[in-house]
Order: C-alpha cells, then structure tokens, then sequence
C-alpha cells in the first residue's frame, strides 16, 4: 500500500510536510513529489499547482509513476451552499467539472460521450471520515463539489453553479483528480476547507483564510491516514 496526498498550492501540504519531518524529495514532470515512511506506510505527497491541467498530471503521476494505490487530496474551497462557512469542512460525495461545456451537441453541462456528468468518492474513506470527524469533534458536511478552470468570485455564477449541478462547493482541481483516480481503479478522497464564498468578497477572504483553512484539512487527511492503517491492520 502506497498513499498519495495531494494539494493545489504549497500551503495545502506544507502542514503534512511539516508534521512527517523526514522526507525525500525526487523532481519529475516538472514538479516535486515528496516520499515518506509513516507509521510503517509508504507515502507520496505533492502539491499540483492549480488548475484541472495540472491536478491531472500530478494525479495520473503519483499514480503511475509512484505507484500510489490511493489518494487524499486536502485544500480549500469556495461555498456555495449557505450552510457553508469560512473554517467548516466539506468531504465530496461526489464531483462534476462546471466549466466542461458541450451543450451545442445535446449533452448537459458536465458530460462528454463515454464520461459522465458526476464521478463518486470512494463509499468506504467517507465512512472513515465521519470516524475521523467524530474523534475530533468535528462536523463535516457531505456534498456535490464542481471544479472548474476559473476562481469563481462572482455571485451570479455561483448561483448558477450550484443550480446546475446541485454543488455545495466549488473549487478547481477535485474532479479531474477523481476522473483520473475513476479511470486507474484507485480509490480516492477529497476534503476541502471553506476557505470564501465564492462571492464579490472570495478574492479578499481567500487569502486571509488559506493558511488556516489547510492546516485544518491537512490535519483531518493526516488522520484519515490513521484510520485506513488502522483499519488494514483489523
């Protein structure tokens, strides 16, 4: 077993980075991976860069390339749903790419022939995380996350966002992670930390939020780690 845990942006892995203290680091495909032994497992943690493009090749690498057998991925996220607050915690049930737009052929927003709108999380790591939330104390929402190539700030396309594809966040790399983990048979989870609204004021709480926000989600990954060895070991 080989676990993969991915971010977007330095601060999503710098908390992880800074609780395994011994690492070694190898630079492939113009990135940086970072391997550890933890508790007697192999890990590989890296942060993508943002964007589906970049989420893509990280995922797909630490797949085949570090032969990672599951994958977490810890970030922030803009809500959509107003039971969302900046700090709360959303684990996606499943996920869809807003921006992926061929309605001029017939199909919906989301979808391209032989794909789907949606790609679901793996059942057995969100029954983990309920685990992991209770033990902290912690509530976390389960919902539908849309990722998309654009840092939404804008009510009006949130609104739409969350209308279209029923999403109670919205973030730009967690569903193309979950459509190359889908098509690699590698079970994977996504935890996102509310880090904005989405809104006219996302570009402002952002960056006060995002330091704070990943060190939440990147504490609650970590015992996630905890539960799968726990559980391999039963």
């Amino acid at each position: 077993m080989k676990i993969a845990i991915m971010g977007a942006m330095p601060e999503e892995i710098a908390p992880i980075l800074k609780k395994l203290g011994n690492y070694t680091t190898t630079e492939y495909a113009k990135n940086k991976y970072y391997e550890a032994s933890y508790k007697g497992v192999d890990l590989v943690i890296a942060y993508s860069k943002i964007g589906k493009v970049f989420s893509t090749l990280t995922a797909t690498t630490m797949i085949e390339h570090f032969s990672a057998t599951q994958l977490l991925f810890s970030g922030v996220a803009g809500a959509i749903s107003p039971s969302l607050k900046v700090g709360d915690l959303i684990v996606a049930t499943k996920l869809s790419q807003h921006d992926l737009d061929i309605t001029a052929f017939g199909h919906p927003f989301g979808f391209v022939p032989e794909g789907a709108v949606f790609v679901e999380a793996d059942k057995s790591m969100i029954e983990l995380s309920k685990e992991v939330a209770l033990d902290m104390g912690k509530i976390v929402q389960e919902g539908i996350i849309a990722t998309g190539d654009q840092f939404v700030a804008n009510e009006e396309r949130k609104n739409w966002i969350g209308s279209t594809f029923g999403a109670d966040a919205l973030e730009m790399e967690g569903a193309s992670v979950a459509v190359v983990c889908d098509a690699l048979n590698v079970p994977f989870f996504i935890l996102r930390a509310i880090s904005d609204a989405a809104d006219m004021d996302a570009s402002f709480s952002f960056d006060a939020f995002l330091e704070t926000s990943a060190v939440e989600s990147a504490e609650f990954v970590m015992k996630m780690v905890d539960k799968i060895l726990d559980k391999n070991a039963k």
